[in-house]
Order: C-alpha cells, then structure tokens, then sequence
C-alpha cells in the first residue's frame, strides 16, 4: 500500500515546485526504483495465486487488490513527462522505458494476469484487466518485428480465452475494461499484423459475437460501446492499406456490425417508450459520437447495409403512413414509429455522410440518391402533418440529415455530374444542387415558422442555415430562391414566431435571433452594393420594434415588455453586425442606429444593470459595432463617426462600470455572471476601440472632451473591485484584461504613469502573476505589457538631462513611473526571477514573448541579475558550474549595454541557444535539487 501511494505521489505533477524539479524526481524515481517495484508486485502475485484463493478470505483480497493497484499505477506512470489526455483514452501509448523489455517478453507476465482475471472476484478481476489494457498499450518500438509478433498472440490468446468463458464479463466493470481492452489492441497494433495471428479467424469471430451481443443489449453498460465501434472503426479504416494475403474476414463481420447496431436501435424504441426509460437519442452528442463511429464501419460491404436501410425505411414509413390513415390512430403507437423513423433518418444521414471518409464510387452515389429520396420524402410527409402534428426527435434527425447531404453533394466544390441526383431526380424532380437548395430553404421557412416554441429545433435548424450562408457561391445561388427572398423581405414575429417577446419564451431562448440575423445579413450582403433604400426596407421590422420600445419608455412603460424587446433587438443587431464587413455597409447600420436608438440601449444599461440577461447582449452588441474587422469603420476623413462611436462606447463602459460597483459584495457563484462577466465584455470592447485605429485619442484632451479620460477611469474602477485570482480564474476575463492592459501599455504609456501607487502596483502585480499562466494568450501579453513598460522606463532613463523644456511634461511622466520602481525595486525584481524561471527550468511555449521583456529587466537591473547567476550556478556540482557560467556569458555576447533596442533580436537568438545548453547541463543531474530562483521569486 505504501508502495502503491508512492508511485502514484510521484506520478502527480506538484505545482508549488518548477516542472523541471518535478521531472528530475520522477525520472530519478523511474530510473532507480520503478521497475524494482513493478517486478516486486508481479512476484508476490504469482506466488498468490500460486496458492489455493480463498475468496472470503478479507485479507488476502486486500493483499491481492493493493498489488494489482501497485502494477497499474506502475504501468500508468508518466515516463516521459508528457501525460496523455485522459479524453483520448484510445488514443493513448505507453512509453515502457527499454530496460524493461524483459519483463514484457516473458509470457509468463502476461500468463499472470489473464489468469488473475479468471480466478479473482469481478472487483479485482477488474483490476487485472485494467493492467492488461495497459500491457496491450505498450510502445510499438519496444520490440523487434519477430518479438512485437510474439506479444501480439499471447495477447490474442487471452483475449480468445476470454472469449470463450465469458461468464466475467456479465460484470459492468469487467465488461468496460475488456472493451478497452479490445480497443487498445487495434490502436497499437496495424490491421495487417493482427490478421498474421494464430486463430485469428476465429479470435475475429468471437469478436464480431461479442460486439452484436453488445449492441443488442444496448441498456447494458452503454458508454462501453465506444471502444467496440472504435475498434471496428479502425480495422475497416485500415483494409486499403493491408499487404497480407491473409484474409481480413471483415467483409463478412463488419455488415454484420452495422445491421446489430441498426436493428438493435430500433428494437429499443418500443422498450424506452413502453417502459418509460431514458432515451438515447436524448443524448445526442453519444449518438453523434457512436454515428461518426459507425459510418466507416458502413461502408464497408455498402450494399449490404443500404439494402437494409431501404428495406427497413420502406416497412416502417408504410406502417407510419397506415397509423396516420388509421380511423383508431393510436397515439403510442405513432409515437413507436416515429422513435423508429427517427433513428433511421440518423442512420442515413449517417452512411451518407460517410462518402467523405471512404473511398466511393459512382454505384454507392446512386445507392445515396435511393436513400436520400425516402428522407425527403418523409420530410414531405412530415411537413404537411405541421402544426397540428409534430415530432421534435423526428425533426432533429432529418436536420442532421440533411446537414450531412450538404455538406457531402452540396457545396462550391460540388461535382454536378454526381450520381446521386439520378433517382432524386425521376422520383422528386431534384436534378441538381439548386433544387436541393431550393427544398432545404423550403424546410428551413416551414421550420422556423411552425417550430417558434420549441428551441432545439429552432437552434439547429438556423445553425443549419448558418452554415449554408458561409461561401460566396452558395450565397450567389440561394438569393435566387423564393424562400429566401421571402425571408429578407418578411423576417418578423408575425411569419417566424421565435422572434416575438412572448413572456412564455425562455431568455435563453432569444440567443438564436444572433444566428438568424447574421445568415440573413450574408444573404443580404449579396446584392446589396449601395442601396440604402434596401437597406432601409431590410431594418424596418427593427425600427418599428425600437419605435415600440421608445413608446413604452415615454408612456406606459411595461418594463417586462420593453427589456424582452430589447434583448431580442441586442441580439438581431449583433447578428448583423458581424455581418457587416464592408465600409459601406457598415455606415449604413450606424447611420441608422447612432442618434435614433443608442440612446435607448444606453437607458436600459442604465435602469438594468442588475440583470446580467439584459445587459450582456447589449454589451456584446456594443463590442460588436467596435470591432474594425476588414477595416470597415475607416471611415472617410471628413466622417466624425470614429470619434462618435467611441464617445458612445464611452458612456456605456461608464453607466455600466460605476453601477455595477454599487453591487457590493456578491456570493461565489453570483460574481461572474451578475459581475465579472460584463467586466470581461467591457474591456474586451474597450480594446476593440484602443487597438482599431480608427479614433484620434489625442483629439479629446485637445478640445476638452472628457470620455477618454473618464473610460480609463472607469477600467481602473472596475480592476481595482476584481481579485488578482479573479483575474486568472476566469478564463474570459483574462483574456480580455490583458490583451487590453497590452494595449494601454503600447499606446497609453501616459495613462499608465499617472496612475495612484496602489493602483500601478495592482497593474504590476497581475502582470507578475500573468507571466506564469498556462493560458499562452495570457502569458504573452504579460510579456508585452512588461516589454513596453521597461521599454519607456529605460528610454526615459537613457535620455534623461538630455531632454530641452518642451518635453518637460513628458519627462515627468518617465520620472514618476522610475520613481515608484526605486520605492519599490523587487517589483521588476520578482519578474526578472519568473522569467528566468520559465527560461531555464519550464516548457517555455511562447520563448519569444519571454525574451523580449527580459533584456530590458536585465540592463534595468544588473546587479540583481548578477545575484540570481550566482545563485543558480552556486546550487550545482562543482563539475557543473564552469559550464554554467559559460551558459549565461553566451546569454549576454554581443549585448550592448545602453542599447535595448537594437539588441533585441540577438538578445532573442542567444536565449534559444542559452535554453538548449542550460538544459544539456542540467539534465544530466537527474537528483540535483533545482535552483532557489524559484524561493527568491
């Protein structure tokens, strides 16, 4: 048990000491006692099991679990450093170090726990085959060919052994292992070797059994099936690329696969809703999971398979159509079929989503077109029954469907002469891609206006359009549409009820309008050129809805109505917004909306601060229109747009930063969303504006505007109410505090020097803790705030005495900022040993942010500099130090003293060649204790 703790306290990253500390221990760990204990363990099970088991015997369970325990967290030990994502389980290798080569080629150590499987109860029997699935893990190089053939049949063997006893298997544990198990062996070993195996034939066979077995019984232990189709996955993947004449029999079991998954789906549908038990289609993301799985399984043997499917489609869509004739109609039984129809619209959009991942030919295209002419036609069916009849799971199926025929036959790249329009075209009358635009506009209108109330719809069929709206050839071909021209012309409550306010509509709900209108932007975008009066026409359902709310704010104010009607306009006016991407027609959009109805968003940040649901939107909306994406708000030279937007922006930032302090203290789980999360939207917004080039800040002070100055102030407001843990936390808020302060940095230098001391030292302080942040977005930006402080503070320091009376001002500024780093000199200090820190002992992933700041810390602060050298090559063996010492003298080379500037760049070449030779020395000290930069920081 110690031994087990042990090893696995060592497997586990502690994050209070460098990395490379880490990785010394653990390797030194490895290297001295790792196998010693793996060999240990081994032995004292054989001679457990050498002895009769008495199974109610606590004792020896116990002594029998701690050992398995011991040789898996043996085996799950991080050799190299580099642990695997636990999320890509199949995808994981064990890098066995070399010098336990024997231990693998001894059969007998495989011998061992296939037989501790079968003697131990399925609480440790499941143990066993955990270590199993980590022996079928073992790195591939580990072995030479004749060897890795060897391991791979005993592996087999057992697995056969298995096979054919598989009364352990009836245990939940027991059964998920050996399907990792089985999964593990088609990831580490090729197709091509597995099929040279002795009894491979019938190894094949009883596996093919066992996975139909599983798939029949799909109650029972369902997020095992994973690791069964990923198996099968693999081999079908693999038979183009087999050289063997030996036969890969999954011609025979693959369609064999495929019909136990198709038919057991169905068979359940009656079962889930007769005995009221959780549906898997509920859970759509294992369905699309298992789908993606399934369709190269598929496609192996197509025929076969899209025979069945024909065949099953037609019997249960006949049935469907008889129940709907029915005079009795019988509403569970309707229900059944629909679960059953369901499925299969899944399955086909499935096999023909396949085409993209396996090699097709003419004759599966026409196969496609047999298949898909009966989900239209069940579409057909479908949408006349609305609204008075409807099925949600039905709908999101054909939804899938259909995205997975568009995104196989419907596209820029789309091959007119493909064969799947042969048969669509004699039953339907759709020859080509522009009737199957035509027909997937027709589903999207039918949806969006029978489907208002029911979201998941909704969400995925505009997602659905979304994706049609994305590429200038399909837009030039859907604007022709009817449906289209309808929708741009008629997009309002009254034709697509998701669009209304009703107070039955969830909040949440409202976030698709976003999705809508940016689809219907692109669509609009088309033709639009320069005709405002289009442009006018395409905004008027949202004039007359912020006229509405104008009202309803001057008179009778129902606030309810008003703040519903006001997310959904945030919400349709980002949409189109970030559609907009043209100079033209952007200045469009703020024509219309500048002096008419930012006023009113303005009110309502104002009156409804308190309400995350309506000021997010609206501070998302307003981050939007700041965003100078494709340089559209380059506005003309005698446009003061720029400058308005800003002084807008201004105002919003401030009537949202000064009400939401009035807040106070707020719970755990309250501060984000009701606090920080606006933050995180306002300073993303803020930055926008700051790095968009498209405003003269210096025009403000000049003519005693003061919305820059009281924006900036508003920023330090709102910092100073967030902790620095807080900062980091929240993966959004960092990502927008500091690109921001990086930005103020580069620019606003000025700003940054007339802050308070505690405010600059809280600045200073996120910057320090920043450096550390695994979030490379974070960690660079730190570095280049810092880079362009040190920047001015040497600049100022290099010039001062130099500079005549009319730059006195801007040499006060330097004289502040260099007066606070004498008062407070570990400041920059405490940043210097990071920044060596991560140099030397980390995985440094952005090493050129790091180097740029450090140059200017070290001619900032020689003597410091000095101290931590000394320190670090102190701490190593005396055999080490000279080497060392070289190190940091090739660190400096070349670097000349009061030039930051221009000795950037070789500065930068030097840390590459600096890191390389520190590492080359220090690693050949596996047990050396690490430097104490890291207590000094």
């Amino acid at each position: 048990m110690i031994l087990s703790e042990l090893t696995q306290e060592m497997n586990l990253v502690d994050y209070s000491r460098p990395s490379a500390k880490h990785r010394k221990i653990a390797t030194s760990f490895r290297d001295t006692s790792l196998k010693d204990i793996l060999m240990l363990a081994c032995s004292l099970l054989k001679e457990l099991l050498a002895k009769p088991l008495n199974l109610q015997d606590q004792q020896q369970q116990s002594l029998a679990m701690h050992l398995l325990k011991l040789v898996l967290n043996c085996l799950n030990f991080d050799f190299i450093g580099n642990s695997a994502d636990e999320s890509a389980d199949d995808l994981c290798t064990v890098q066995i170090p070399t010098n336990w080569r024997t231990i693998f080629l001894e059969p007998e150590t495989l011998d061992l726990f296939f037989d501790l499987y079968h003697s131990l109860p399925p609480v440790l029997s499941q143990l066993a085959l955990s270590c199993l699935v980590q022996f079928a893990s073992a790195r591939r190089s580990l072995f030479s060919n004749p060897e890795r053939a060897k391991y791979l049949g005993n592996l087999i063997k057992g697995v056969k052994r298995i096979l054919e006893n598989p009364q352990g298997l009836s245990d939940p544990g027991n059964y998920h292992e050996f399907c990792r198990f089985l999964a593990r062996l088609k990831t580490n070993y090729q197709l091509g070797e597995l099929v040279m195996v002795k009894d491979y034939s019938e190894v094949i066979r009883l596996i093919a059994n066992f996975t139909i077995t599983s798939l029949q019984h799909w109650e029972f232990a369902p997020n095992s099936v994973h690791y069964l189709l990923t198996l099968w996955q693999r081999m079908v993947a693999s038979v183009p690329f087999v050289k063997s004449t030996e036969p890969h029999l999954l011609d025979t079991y693959a369609p064999e696969i495929t019909k136990a998954y198709i038919t057991s789906r169905l068979e359940s549908v009656p079962i889930v809703i007769r005995d009221g038990l959780e549906d898997p289609l509920d859970d759509t993301a294992t369905v699309f999971q298992q789908l993606e799985q399934l369709c190269t399984v598929s496609r192996c043997e197509y025929e076969k398979t899209c025979a069945l499917l024909v065949q099953l489609f037609d019997q249960n869509a006949q049935n469907y159509q008889k129940l709907l004739h029915s005079s009795s109609r019988n509403p569970l039984e309707i229900t059944v079929q629909e679960g059953r129809l369901a499925w299969l619209v899944y399955l086909v959009g499935t096999v023909v989503g396949g085409r993209l991942t396996y090699t097709s030919t003419d004759e599966h295209d026409a196969i496609d077109g047999e298949l898909s002419c009966r989900v239209f036609q069940l579409i057909s069916l479908m949408d006349t029954q609305l609204p008075r009849s409807s099925n949600e799971k039905v709908e999101l199926a054909i939804l899938w469907f259909l995205d997975q025929f568009r995104k196989t036959y419907v596209g820029d790249q789309l091959q007119r002469t493909s064969k799947v329009y042969a048969r669509m075209s004699e039953v339907l009358g759709i020859a080509d891609d522009n009737h199957v635009l035509e027909t997937f506009m027709a589903k999207i209108v039918t949806n969006l206006k029978c489907w208002g109330r029911c979201e998941p719809v909704i969400s995925r069929t505009l997602q659905f359009l979304n994706d049609l709206s994305v590429g200038y050839i399909l837009l030039k071909k859907l604007v022709k549409i009817d449906a289209v021209k309808f929708m741009l012309q008629n997009h309002t409550s009254k034709h697509f009820p998701f669009l209304g306010v009703n107070e039955n509509y969830s909040l949440s709900d409202l976030r698709c309008r976003t999705t809508f209108y940016t689809a219907l932007t692109r669509l609009l975008m088309v033709d639009l050129g320069e005709d405002e009066d289009e442009f006018e026409n395409f905004m008027l359902p949202l004039t007359v809805a912020f006229e509405t709310v104008t009202q309803l704010f001057n008179n009778s104010f129902k606030q309810e109505e008003a703040k519903r009607m006001l997310i959904g306009l945030a919400r349709d006016l980002r949409g189109i917004a970030f559609a907009l991407n043209t100079k033209t027609s952007y200045t469009m959009l703020f024509d219309w909306i500048y002096s008419s109805y930012l006023p009113i968003l303005q009110r309502a940040v104002e009156l409804w601060y308190r309400e995350a649901a309506c000021t997010t939107p609206i501070l998302k909306l307003m981050a939007e229109l700041l965003q100078n994406r494709s340089q559209r708000l380059n506005f003309d030279v005698s446009s003061p747009n720029g400058i308005l937007l800003f002084r807008e922006a201004s105002k919003m930032i401030c009537t949202y930063g000064n009400q939401i302090l009035s807040l106070g203290t707020l719970s755990k789980d309250q501060v984000y969303p009701l606090k920080l999360k606006g933050i995180s939207i306002c300073y993303s917004a803020l930055k926008s504006a700051l790095c968009g080039n498209y405003v003269s800040f210096g025009v403000f002070k000049l003519y005693g505007d003061n919305h820059f100055d009281n924006v900036l102030q508003a920023f330090v407001k709102m910092l100073l109410s967030v902790s620095h843990s807080d900062l980091l936390q929240y993966r959004k808020l960092s990502q927008s505090y500091y690109p921001l302060l990086e930005c103020l940095a580069q620019d606003h230098m000025s700003f940054i020097t007339s802050l308070e001391p505690h405010v600059l030292m809280y600045i200073l302080t996120s910057i320090s803790e920043g450096l550390t942040a695994l979030d490379t977005i974070v960690s660079s930006s730190c570095c280049a705030s810092l880079d362009h402080i040190v920047t001015y503070l040497f600049k100022h320091i290099a010039r001062e005495g130099k500079k005549p009376l009319r730059c006195r001002e801007v040499s006060q500024d330097g004289q502040r900022l260099l007066h606070f780093m004498q008062q407070n000199p570990e400041v920059l200090q405490q940043m210097m040993s990071i920044l060596m820190n991560t140099i030397i002992f980390e995985d440094c992933r952005n090493q050129w942010s790091v180097s740029r700041p450090l140059l200017g810390l070290i001619l900032l602060n020689e003597k410091y500099f000095s101290e931590l050298r000394a320190s670090l090559i102190n701490s190593q063996p005396d055999n080490k130090r000279e080497v060392l010492d070289q190190c940091f003298r090739n660190l400096m080379e070349g670097v000349e003293q009061n030039l930051l500037v221009k000795n950037r760049d070789r500065f930068t070449q030097n840390m590459s060649v600096f890191r390389r030779d520190m590492a080359d020395a220090l690693r050949c000290e596996a047990a050396t204790e690490a430097s104490s930069l890291d207590m000094m920081s």
